[in-house]
């Protein structure tokens, strides 16, 4: 392939995570966006346990069950000459490791704000990562149909609460009942909300009023959106699409998901503000996307994704080069050669066999075990890694066993392949070998103890512990004098030495006590 053509492969790609707080609205988002990919007829409602229909991004049981996301999920469609990758990942606070993870396989993100809420606590989280990793930002303030906050003051609480600078496209004419619709800086039009028909579009230069606008938007709001207009064009933050590819200011759009307003105008811009797969750090410098040789890395493991088959699937973010099915790669953490003969592209759990992939596409791999979160696999050339995956360590522990001790094979199938999707962590006692689980959020323990039922029939009894945090250490520096009940002295699944504290009294005391030991970032182990 000519450097012309792999350069216009990597320009048609978008890859990108929606984020936001629980119930905010990502997942119904998301739904419309397939519809207007031409992925699905009619889209599914989070909360549509009564008619049946579920989202199609909700693929587990249990988030159709509860009406919320607790694993990421990828979709993949063409837009407009676009080939566009979406992660849609779970809002929840307890499922954020996944979500982090997830953000190191795409190149912008979409925030959704609940307008009559605001910024709420786990879209601050999720948006602090954003910036640490410098993906840019793009803003969807949703539920304009229902009454809400102002919009001044959301964007008020946007910039003093993230930090950044914002930047509203579209601007909302009325809310709740009175929602006429929105106006859009950049097009000059006026997108008019009717309800359940198809929008109408009334041109209008944000200064004079002719008939054509009275006829479509009540005459009553329309001196105060000149005014706002002229507010923001005088008083606002002025448009730098380089400020937007570096994270430094967002474009905020307005609209309703669930009524699939501003969907489709926020998406057409998106398209055009937001950048193609960009370079990636690695072990030997800056990985470009043009480079000819194929790289990728593994951002999540899924087991039974196809419960008849009890697959698993690694989820591979295409760096550079191009991938084709049957092409023969390195595995850089075991130096192991393998053939990439398997290999899918996904609408959520349905999937179909993929030939060629780009920079900036996910594909999945089946995975007998060989893969890890975090590998990097290279084509021909010089092998490298990636640069690490975040590695968060967890705030809840319990041992765990299976109530039926004839269940003992399904009960180690499940908890090691579970595991390793990195839902959840898993430690051993060093002399009776007891299983440890380790979580961030009490819903990811639920979360495991549905699935191991339903994926593996395997009911499961839980001691909570009255641990709460976990440091890495260098087994050579630790005596086994320095524990009792409150320290505890576990191996996690690659053998290293963490000491489980109750709480962060104790831990400092031990830090006290013993000076001389040696604790690891778990990042370098």
């Amino acid at each position: 392939m000519s450097n012309q053509q792999q350069q216009q492969m990597v320009d048609s790609r978008r890859t990108f995570a929606i984020i936001s707080h629980p119930d905010a609205g990502k997942t119904t988002l998301t739904e419309k966006m397939l519809l207007l990919g031409g992925m699905i007829r009619s889209a599914g409602t989070v909360k549509g346990k009564k008619s049946g229909k579920f989202a199609t991004s909700d693929w587990m049981e249990i988030e159709k069950q509860r009406g919320i996301s607790v694993t990421s999920s990828v979709m993949q469609f063409e837009y407009k000459n676009h080939f566009i990758n979406i992660l849609d990942t779970p809002g929840h606070e307890d499922f954020s490791e996944d979500t982090y993870r997830t953000l190191t396989a795409v190149d912008s993100a979409v925030m959704v704000i609940d307008g009559t809420k605001g910024i709420e606590a786990q879209t601050l989280k999720l948006f602090k990562v954003c910036r640490m990793r410098g993906i840019p930002i793009l803003t969807f303030i949703n539920k304009l149909d229902r009454e809400g906050k102002d919009p001044l003051e959301l964007l008020e609480e946007i910039e003093e609460v993230l930090g950044i600078e914002s930047y509203p496209v579209t601007w909302p004419i009325g809310m709740g009942k009175r929602f006429q619709g929105t106006y859009d800086r950049f097009s000059k039009q006026i997108e008019v909300y009717q309800g359940n028909k198809e929008s109408y579009f009334a041109d209008f230069d944000g200064e004079n009023i002719d008939d054509e606008v009275k006829k479509h938007v009540d005459e009553m709001y329309l001196p105060t959106l000149v005014d706002e207009l002229s507010l923001l064009d005088e008083a606002g933050n002025d448009f730098s699409i380089e400020k937007v590819k570096q994270g430094l200011l967002t474009p905020v759009f307005f609209g309703s998901a669930i009524a699939n307003f501003g969907v489709q105008s926020f998406f057409n811009s998106f398209l055009q503000l937001t950048s193609p797969p960009q370079p990636r750090e690695s072990s030997v410098g800056t990985i470009q996307p043009t480079d000819n040789n194929f790289s990728g890395f593994i951002f999540k493991i899924q087991a039974n994704m196809n419960p008849a088959h009890r697959d698993r699937i690694a989820f591979v973010r295409v760096c550079s080069g191009k991938f084709e099915r049957g092409m023969n790669v390195t595995l850089a953490r075991t130096n192991r050669k393998m053939k990439l003969a398997q290999s899918h592209q996904f609408l959520a759990s349905s999937r179909e066999t993929v030939d060629t992939a780009y920079p900036g596409d996910i594909i999945g791999l089946y995975d007998s075990g060989t893969y890890q979160i975090g590998d990097t696999i290279v084509g021909d050339g010089k092998v490298f890694q990636f640069d690490a995956l975040p590695k968060f360590p967890p705030e809840l522990f319990v041992k765990v066993r299976a109530k039926n001790a004839m269940k003992s094979k399904h009960f180690e199938k499940g908890i090691n392949q579970l595991v390793q999707e990195g839902a959840v962590q898993l430690y051993r006692t060093p002399f009776f070998g007891d299983y440890i689980l380790g979580a961030v959020g009490e819903l990811q323990f639920q979360v495991f103890e549905h699935r191991m039922k339903g994926e593996y029939n395997v009911d499961l009894e839980f001691v909570r512990m009255s641990h709460s945090i976990a440091k890495w250490v260098d087994k050579e520096t630790i005596k086994d004098s320095m524990f009792d009940s409150r320290v505890m002295l576990v191996e996690d699944r690659d053998g290293h030495a963490v000491l489980m504290f109750e709480n962060d009294f104790v831990w400092r005391l031990f830090q006290d006590k013993y000076p001389d030991v040696k604790f690891l970032d778990p990042f370098n182990l």
